[in-house]
């Protein structure tokens, strides 16, 4: 035997140290659990920012600055025949009222001992320049007010609003034709006393769009009923069909070159950008078949397209996950191919199937490209459907579209209702993510 044959004893080691390859494996452990917690805590951290950024520049909208008057709704202006005949009233127009407020201007300011220099014109100045067709559709709701001084609240404009809420300053109205430091300090003195005030504004939620020269009486409300119509659109077509497409491809499409091509397809048109379902929408829809434009129905149609592979691909995971021993032990007591998939196979699928239904919806929802090719942010909705037909086929806006049409907009106050609805559309969102959530536990079996 020689000296190399003789095996070299191992050092000894023991199982109660570590040696310098576990620290160093541990180390790395270590380092990546730490490259993980910096990473969430840095979205996390982004989120917050967003959500702050978000909130604080869109809460403004959810207020507005109102100026309380009594007029006096003089009978020698509104109908001077004294019949109160409604045809006689709605002639006088919008002009007829602006004396009133003038002059309730005028007896505000001695009631409460207020001396300026403004001329009534230029008190009347600060209220909104819907302020006079307020006035005129309250009238007109109810003519037995005529003859009475009656307590009314009108929208102060923009700049006033904007200067109560920080946005609008005396340096930066130097040049600004519509409002002048005499009005602001004449906005000071009225707040002192009460006639204007801050509160909540219920009508930024339920109203209508306005022109951009009354960008404080715009609200989202009728744009919100258009999304919800392209919604129902989207649901009723979207849904069904793309369930069936995917039970079809899953449970009976023969495996050939035909059905890879459709699942290849299927795969490419959810990666398409938005925008080219809106090219396809304009030119099928609104240039062949001649449908409404900017109507909810052809913007549900197209988001249609556009959610159809989301809930197909998220609808066949869904089956695919369902294991294949429920469908061979139906199929081995006897149920027909069609008993198993329907009984057995789609009910395990169904959270799967409607998380990703809500998810796609969720996603159209939020959607812009497609709706500005069809036309929906050139149409101002002044008033909301009255009914299902005029909802579908009707001109009208969506919450993105609307959001869009505020944010190029001159006015101030017109970019501060984009963040308010911004924050609509994310309570939409979230709320639909959630349903989802908890449509998937309530329906969730286990097997």
């Amino acid at each position: 035997m020689t000296d190399a044959s003789i095996p070299k004893s191992a050092p000894k080691t023991s199982i109660h140290e570590i040696d310098a390859r576990t620290k160093k494996r541990n180390a790395a452990e270590t380092r990546f659990k730490a490259y993980g917690i910096a990473a969430i805590a840095a979205g996390l951290m982004i989120l917050a920012v967003l959500l702050v950024t978000i909130i604080g520049n869109g809460r403004g909208a959810f207020t507005q600055t109102f100026v309380t008057l009594d007029v006096e709704l003089l009978e020698s202006k509104l109908d001077k025949k004294g019949n109160r005949n409604l045809d006689d009233i709605k002639k006088v127009s919008t002009f007829g009222y602006a004396p009133l407020m003038k002059e309730a201007f005028t007896k505000k300011i001695e009631e409460i001992g207020l001396e300026t220099s403004l001329k009534s014109k230029k008190m009347a100045g600060i209220l909104s320049k819907s302020a006079a067709a307020d006035l005129r559709n309250f009238v007109i709701a109810d003519v037995e007010q005529i003859g009475k001084t009656v307590e009314f609240t009108f929208l102060a404009n923009s700049r006033v609003d904007g200067y109560l809420k920080g946005r609008v300053t005396r340096e930066s109205i130097a040049n600004d034709k519509n409002i002048s430091v005499e009005q602001l300090d004449f906005v000071d003195a009225l707040l002192e006393a009460g006639v204007i005030e801050k509160r909540f504004n219920i009508d930024f939620i339920i109203g209508a769009d306005a022109s951009d020269q009354r960008p404080e009486a715009a609200g989202i409300g009728v744009a919100m009923a258009g999304s919800f119509f392209m919604m129902m659109v989207v649901l009723a077509l979207a849904l069904p069909i793309g369930v069936a497409a995917s039970i079809y491809l899953e449970e009976f499409a023969p495996k050939n070159w035909i059905t890879d091509v459709i699942e290849v397809n299927i795969s490419n048109l959810a990666a398409v950008p938005s925008i080219v379902f809106g090219i396809l929408g304009l030119a099928v829809f609104i240039n062949y078949m001649h449908l409404p434009q900017s109507a909810p129905l052809v913007g549900g149609l197209v988001l249609t397209l556009m959610t159809l592979p989301t809930i197909i691909i998220s609808t066949r995971a869904s089956l695919k996950a369902v294991p294949p021993s429920i469908r061979d032990a139906a199929l081995g007591l006897g149920a027909s191919k069609m008993q198993s998939v329907f009984h057995h196979v789609l009910p395990l699928a169904a959270p799967g199937i409607l998380t990703g239904t809500i998810i796609g919806l969720a996603q159209a929802l939020g959607e812009t490209a497609p709706l500005l090719l069809i036309g929906m942010i050139g149409f101002i909705a002044s008033n909301a459907p009255s009914g299902i037909t005029e909802g579908l086929l009707s001109p009208n806006s969506a919450m993105p579209a609307q959001i869009y049409e505020w944010a190029k907009r001159a006015d101030p106050a017109f970019y501060e209702r984009a963040w308010g609805g911004i924050i609509i559309l994310l309570v939409f969102l979230i709320t639909m993510n959630t349903i989802a959530v908890i449509l998937r536990r309530r329906f969730e079996r286990r097997w």
